[in-house]
């Protein structure tokens, strides 16, 4: 089974599909990892060597950001923003959408469930 990362790799996978499993890797970079370790894209996880494995390895390592680096560096942006207190900190703080999208109707994936309308029930009536 192949191990990169911390992520076992799916078997039954073409490798450059398998690489995709790992945060920070999309199809272009899959891609252009196999191409510089020299491994074929369409070959299946199941049936790389070990050398191949570890040529890939050595590729991400060396060129790639990937997985808990790549986190940790993100979760700190973020921080760095909140700190600061510039607009898009404080968007991340309160837990709103930061690109400039509208709240007024949808954003619900950023601000959770509708929360009903809470009802008081009326005073009594002064005689």
């Amino acid at each position: 089974m192949a191990r990169l990362s911390g992520i076992d790799l799916p078997r039954e996978k073409q490798i450059q599909i398998a690489l995709t499993y790992l945060y920070g890797i999309g199809n272009t970079s899959a891609r252009n990892i196999c191409a510089k370790a020299n491994v074929e894209p369409t070959k299946r996880t199941k049936d790389l060597t070990d050398d191949e494995v570890h040529r890939i390895r050595e590729t991400i390592e060396q060129g790639y950001k990937v997985e808990g680096d790549l986190r940790r560096e993100t979760s700190l942006n973020i921080k760095r923003l909140m700190d600061l207190g510039c607009y898009r900190g404080l968007r991340h703080r309160k837990g709103l959408p930061v690109r400039g999208q509208r709240t007024h109707t949808n954003a619900r994936t950023r601000k959770g469930p509708k929360r009903g309308i809470v009802r008081r029930a009326a005073a009594p009536a002064a005689k």
